[in-house]
């Protein structure tokens, strides 16, 4: 599929702010299955200074400061992404289902914690906690129902987020970005960045290593009936290690891994619908707008998302 990405940000302060300065994670880049066409974002006021650069996983980050008094900050996203399906995996043996094909997820765990790769894409940065995901024993003990021994990692990921969907209510507003994993677990709602953050503590804790992503679904009207949870505004998901990624041949049958991303708020696999905006350990790393401002009294942004399929 090919999509033109149009968000726009909207940032309304109750005073004029004299002075700020910001770091936006709001320009998509190439990556697996996905290639950006063009991508521009457009900021008004007008940044004194602006700069581009990328953060240890290869997020795109852009830099500005603004030093003019302004009462809102508008940035538009402007972009085309290609975005393939993911690789179909080889014909099932006899007696096992596509999931079953990737390794038994104590096999995972092991080899996650045996590796010594260190580059931005390593299990090792996705083990432990992170300053949003603490390790909560009662969601550790939720995912640990899904993850019997020896089942296939996969297999029991699809498990976890068809129950995650149907236990936990999508519901915006009943939670904030700084609301944590065992809040809105204790909840039992939220939005899909705390469906991705109770996902992540659980795998964790359990020694699975998982990674966060923001991104955007296909955009379809409200009456549609194969419209997703959380198209409307920026989305996250769940990227799970399943081990290291084996061609059919090498792997002796057709055993694979690699990251394959799950979605636990639409209780599905992450595909041609979702287009990926940035990787992280979680929200904090992927925040879209990070910054100081210079001024006093509140501030309210608003989002508007629109991923047309033009091809």
């Amino acid at each position: 599929m090919i999509y033109d990405v149009r968000q726009t940000t909207i940032c309304s302060y109750a005073t004029p702010v004299a002075h700020a300065r910001h770091v936006l994670r709001l320009t998509p880049v190439s990556r697996d299955r996905e290639r950006v066409h063009v991508a521009a974002l457009q900021i008004a006021p007008e940044p004194a200074h602006r700069r581009e650069g990328q953060d240890f996983f290869g997020n795109r980050l852009t830099w500005i400061e603004i030093d003019q008094p302004h009462e809102t900050l508008t940035v538009k996203l402007s972009a085309r992404i290609a975005v393939d399906a993911p690789a179909p995996y080889p014909p099932a043996q006899a007696g096992e289902g596509r999931a079953e094909m990737t390794p038994a997820w104590e096999a995972v765990r092991e080899e996650a914690f045996a590796t010594s790769d260190i580059g931005p894409l390593s299990p090792a940065h996705f083990l432990f906690p992170s300053r949003i995901v603490s390790l909560d024993p009662e969601i550790r003990d939720y995912v640990w129902q899904s993850f019997t021994p020896g089942r296939a990692v996969l297999d029991a990921a699809i498990e976890l987020i068809g129950r995650m969907k149907a236990d936990i209510v999508y519901e915006i507003g009943a939670t904030t970005v700084t609301t944590t994993p065992p809040m809105s677990f204790a909840l039992r709602r939220g939005v899909c960045q705390d469906f991705a953050h109770i996902m992540l503590s659980g795998l964790r804790g359990i020694g699975l290593p998982a990674a966060y992503v923001s991104g955007y679904l296909r955009s379809a009207p409200a009456k549609d009936a194969t419209r997703l949870q959380g198209s409307e505004a920026m989305h996250a998901w769940v990227l799970l290690w399943c081990g290291p990624l084996l061609s059919s041949s090498a792997s002796g049958g057709g055993k694979r891994g690699g990251w394959i991303g799950l979605d636990p708020t639409n209780g599905i696999l992450a595909a041609e619908d979702h287009v990926t905006l940035a990787i992280g350990r979680d929200y904090t790393d992927v925040a879209p707008m990070d910054g100081v401002i210079l001024g006093s009294g509140g501030q309210h942004i608003d989002v508007s998302v629109n991923v047309t399929p033009v091809a």
